[in-house]
Protein backbone atom coordinates (compact mmCIF):
# COMPACT_ATOMS: atom_id res chain seq x y z
CA UNK A 1 0.00 0.00 0.00
CA UNK A 2 1.07 3.30 -0.89
CA UNK A 3 1.02 6.51 1.58
CA UNK A 4 1.96 8.62 -1.20
CA UNK A 5 -1.13 10.15 -3.28
CA UNK A 6 -1.76 9.13 -6.61
CA UNK A 7 -2.98 10.75 -9.73
CA UNK A 8 -6.55 9.71 -10.20
CA UNK A 9 -8.35 10.32 -13.41
CA UNK A 10 -11.91 12.31 -13.71
CA UNK A 11 -14.28 13.40 -16.02
CA UNK A 12 -15.76 16.70 -14.39
CA UNK A 13 -18.30 18.80 -16.46
CA UNK A 14 -17.71 16.95 -19.61
CA UNK A 15 -13.90 17.59 -19.08
CA UNK A 16 -10.93 15.24 -18.07
CA UNK A 17 -8.99 16.24 -14.79
CA UNK A 18 -7.28 14.56 -12.16
CA UNK A 19 -6.77 14.47 -8.30
CA UNK A 20 -3.92 13.83 -6.59
CA UNK A 21 -4.89 10.82 -3.29
CA UNK A 22 -3.69 8.32 -1.65
CA UNK A 23 -4.99 4.51 -2.17
CA UNK A 24 -7.15 4.36 0.64
CA UNK A 25 -8.88 7.53 0.27
CA UNK A 26 -9.29 6.40 -2.86
CA UNK A 27 -10.94 3.08 -2.25
CA UNK A 28 -13.12 4.56 0.22
CA UNK A 29 -14.73 7.02 -2.12
CA UNK A 30 -15.04 4.53 -4.80
CA UNK A 31 -17.17 2.24 -2.12
CA UNK A 32 -19.15 5.40 -1.30
CA UNK A 33 -20.18 5.94 -4.53
CA UNK A 34 -21.01 2.41 -4.61
CA UNK A 35 -23.16 2.26 -2.21
CA UNK A 36 -25.05 5.21 -3.73
CA UNK A 37 -25.09 3.67 -6.61
CA UNK A 38 -23.40 6.17 -8.67
CA UNK A 39 -20.25 6.54 -10.28
CA UNK A 40 -17.10 7.80 -9.44
CA UNK A 41 -17.62 10.80 -11.54
CA UNK A 42 -21.12 11.21 -10.35
CA UNK A 43 -20.02 11.57 -6.61
CA UNK A 44 -17.03 13.78 -7.12
CA UNK A 45 -19.67 15.84 -9.73
CA UNK A 46 -21.86 16.15 -6.21
CA UNK A 47 -18.86 17.61 -4.14
CA UNK A 48 -17.55 19.78 -6.65
CA UNK A 49 -21.30 21.58 -7.24
CA UNK A 50 -21.53 22.00 -3.24
CA UNK A 51 -18.40 23.47 -3.28
CA UNK A 52 -17.49 27.64 -3.09
CA UNK A 53 -15.52 28.55 -6.42
CA UNK A 54 -11.85 27.49 -5.24
CA UNK A 55 -12.35 27.56 -1.61
CA UNK A 56 -10.80 23.78 -1.26
CA UNK A 57 -9.42 20.94 -3.76
CA UNK A 58 -11.49 18.25 -4.58
CA UNK A 59 -8.93 16.03 -3.03
CA UNK A 60 -9.66 17.27 0.59
CA UNK A 61 -13.50 17.12 -0.36
CA UNK A 62 -12.96 13.56 -0.98
CA UNK A 63 -10.70 13.19 1.82
CA UNK A 64 -13.62 14.50 4.14
CA UNK A 65 -16.56 12.57 3.00
CA UNK A 66 -14.47 9.69 3.46
CA UNK A 67 -14.05 10.61 6.64
CA UNK A 68 -17.61 12.13 7.57
CA UNK A 69 -18.90 8.55 6.10
CA UNK A 70 -16.62 6.41 8.28
CA UNK A 71 -17.87 8.00 11.07
CA UNK A 72 -21.58 8.25 10.49
CA UNK A 73 -21.22 4.52 10.24
CA UNK A 74 -18.88 3.72 13.10
CA UNK A 75 -21.66 5.53 15.23
CA UNK A 76 -24.16 3.62 13.76
CA UNK A 77 -22.82 0.15 14.90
Amino acid sequence: MSTKPKKRSLTLKGHRTSVSIEDKFWEEFCKIAYRKKISVNELVSELDSARELNSVSLASLIRNLVLVDLLKRLENT
